[in-house]
């Protein structure tokens, strides 16, 4: 558990670094990234069921996306919220 949230927490910067656009600072990259690899594990596990990658490699790719994926959605659900000049 402790190796999906640093690797969610990862994965969050990563996507952050790379989508300057929808950027939540290295706080909110980390803090999206943390729950998002938290949760990115057991979503892949419950969508994929049997088809899951087993072992470290598979907890990794599942964290990494996770963390990616929903500071990608925070951001882009915070760009959409902000005021338009």
């Amino acid at each position: 558990m402790i190796i999906n949230l640093a690797v969610g927490a990862l994965g969050g910067n990563a996507a952050g670094a790379t989508l300057k656009n929808y950027s939540l600072g290295t706080l909110g990259n980390t803090l999206a990234g943390v729950v998002g690899g938290g949760l990115g594990s057991a979503v892949l596990g419950a969508l994929l069921g049997s088809a899951t990658p087993t072992g470290i490699g598979g907890n990794i790719a599942g964290a990494g996306a996770g963390g990616a994926l929903l500071m990608l959605l925070v951001g882009m659900i915070r760009r959409a919220m902000a005021p338009k000049s």
